[in-house]
Formats: C-alpha cells, structure tokens, sequence
C-alpha cells in the first residue's frame, strides 16, 4: 500500500496528527514529517523548506499520498506541481492559494513583541519564523492549481473563515477536486475534530487506494 505523508503548519509540530493517526487505525504506512528536522539547521526560508521537503520526498522512493494542512499544504501543493510522477493523490486542508502579503507584516508585528517561549509549540523558533513569514510573502499559486491531475479533496473547517474562499478557489480550479467543509471546526482541523477528518480521508483513500 502506498504511504500517506502527512505535512504539519507553521503553527504546529508532528505531534498534532497523533490524534488523526490514531482515529485512522494507528497505520504504519502513514509518515509525519517534522519540518524543523528536515531542514537539516538550515535558515527555515520558504525556498529552503521546499528544497528539504522535495529531498524528504524523494527519500521515501515511491509514489505516495501527500496530505498538508496550512504551511503543510503549500508545501504539499507546491511539491505536487513540481512532481506529479509522485503524487497519488493531494489533500490540502486551511490551505491558502495565495499569502496575503498585508497579512503576513501583521503577524509579523505580533510575533516580535511575543516572548521566544511562544514559539517552543510552534514549528520553528521566534527567527525562523520571521525568516519564513518575509521569504513567502509574495507567494501565490493562482494560475498554477490548473496544473494539479491527480485526484484531489480539498478540505476546511467551517469556522476557518480566512481560508474558505481559497479552498473554494483550489476546488473549482484544480481539475476534479472535491470540495468538503467540516462542521464546527475552526482552522486547526486535526486537532479539533480528528475524528471528522479521519473519516474522510478514509472515504477517499479507499476511492483512490
């Protein structure tokens, strides 16, 4: 059976899909990476963490199933129109299409008066964070998501307010995909409501195994 990469965001670490993981069986095929980890103590730009996600990739070998959840699913995106060949299918949850650059220099101002302890739960530290908030401010995949031909679920939370409209986009833009929203669930949809998510990732692996 073909392994399932699971893609953590900016916000959090691995350990937020143990729940979903859990509620899918505990299955050994399924791989969570950890961001940091992977970048091997290289600065956590946006042009860094594509190139160490594409390594980690290419070290699992086979094709594989790719599910990312905000930073997760740019990443996960982006990697899937750089190489199909390897893509069975791509989940992108709470994931943006396009970083609101004006949203971007907010948060920054909110994260440099925040203490480093802050960060300790989140994926990088308080630097690299603020590395890989300027590298992607002008990140956008608007006219690439045609490009997408594996079969694509496009999932986010009905409170997740920020991101319905991209994944209305994605949805209608990448060729075939569905389209789902989750009930009672805010952005963090594999924290709060591992269960929902579970379900449907089962319904859709076992359509496109």
């Amino acid at each position: 059976m073909a392994k399932i990469i699971l893609v953590h965001g900016s916000g959090h670490r691995a350990a937020s899909w143990e729940k979903t993981v859990s509620c899918l069986g505990g299955r050994a095929d399924i791989l969570c990476p950890e961001l940091s980890d992977i970048l091997g103590g290289k600065e956590a730009s946006y042009p860094n963490l594509c190139a160490s996600f594409a390594d980690y990739c290419a070290q699992v070998g086979e094709p594989f199933h790719l599910c990312g959840l905000s930073l997760g699913g740019i990443l996960a995106l982006h990697y899937t129109l750089e190489h199909p060949e390897q893509v069975r299918t791509l989940v992108l949850i709470g994931t943006p299409h396009k970083v609101p650059g004006v949203s971007f220099a907010l948060q920054n101002v909110v994260f440099r008066f925040l203490p480093k302890s802050v960060f300790t739960s989140m994926a990088f530290d308080k630097r690299n964070t603020f590395a890989l908030g300027s590298s992607m401010k002008n990140l956008d995949f608007s006219a690439r998501a045609g490009g997408i031909r594996c079969p694509a679920l496009i999932l986010c939370g009905e409170k997740d307010r920020a991101n319905l409209p991209s994944a209305r986009f994605l949805a209608q833009n990448i060729p075939g995909a569905e389209l789902q929203i989750i009930g009672h669930t805010g952005h963090v949809v594999n924290e709060e409501n591992p269960q929902a998510l579970a379900e449907l990732l089962k319904d859709f692996y076992a359509r496109h195994p």
